[in-house]
């Protein structure tokens, strides 16, 4: 069982002028093998910040609180560290890396994680079923990462990712942005096939719901200016679908 268990954690980002401003205001949270967890909540609210600041990205400073997975401190670690412990993050906004080819890619990632390289034979036969699997071109293999991708693309080839590096916590920032529905699905089903096949937990950051009809949360958290304001099963998420975030919000003066 691999538990990560964040607690209290605050986080701030420098802003243009230099100064820091607070985006998590002291989030707890544990994730656990085999659980989905869905994080929603309004635009600002710090869904993005807890993932990269898990992922260990160096734009955000943790002020305070703690994040560890299975005991080990996560926060001590650097970001090589954190994917070799098992951390996985599928960003929003996945970078290009020109002149590095996705099977080169995945094959390095997996070599670095596993501390020794795949044997080839097997590694072409998982990447060509993973690839299938997502309806992926053979050809997209021998493609620059990321270069010129759609945003459909770029999405499968994060799942991809998730499916070959078989992570032991997932995070999945916003994996249902600018996809169309066909998209959507055969994503979606890419997630639930590598959670089955790995037992891993999942954290599935998102705005609307529409993902949640193919990837059934276990729980599902709000965000509202950097902390929880509720958190509860699939019956939450269909309550934001109806209500939206008003409810949470503070109350506007009349004019």
């Amino acid at each position: 069982m691999t538990t990560l268990e964040i607690k209290d954690l605050h986080v701030s980002v420098q802003t243009e002028e230099g100064s820091a401003t607070e985006i998590l205001r002291g989030v707890t949270l544990t994730i656990r093998s085999g659980e989905t967890h869905a994080i929603m909540g309004p635009n600002g609210s710090g869904k993005s910040t807890l993932a990269y600041s898990v992922a260990g990205h160096p734009k955000y400073t943790v002020t305070s609180g703690s994040v560890t997975l299975d005991g080990e401190d996560v926060l001590a670690m650097k970001v090589d560290e954190r994917a070799r412990a098992g951390l996985f993050l599928a960003m929003q906004y996945p970078v290009e890396v020109p002149g590095v080819s996705v099977s080169n890619f995945l094959r390095t990632a997996k070599t670095a994680i596993d501390g020794e390289s795949p044997k080839l034979r097997t590694w072409v036969k998982d990447m060509r079923g993973a690839m299938g699997n997502l309806r992926m071109d053979p050809a997209f293999a021998e493609r620059n990462v990321n270069e010129g991708f759609s945003g459909g693309e770029k999405k499968r080839h994060e799942i991809l990712q998730m499916e070959l590096l078989r992570p032991r916590i997932a995070i999945l920032d916003e994996t249902d942005s600018g996809l169309d529905v066909d998209a959507l699905r055969v994503v979606s089903e890419g997630v639930n096939r590598a959670k089955e096949a790995t037992g891993a937990g999942v954290v599935l950051i998102t705005h609307y719901t529409r993902i949640l009809r193919y990837i059934t949360p276990d729980f599902v958290h709000v965000f509202v200016d950097g902390r929880i304001a509720e958190e509860g099963g699939h019956e939450l998420a269909d309550r934001l679908e109806a209500e939206g975030y008003d409810r949470f919000l503070p109350e506007t003066a009349e004019a």
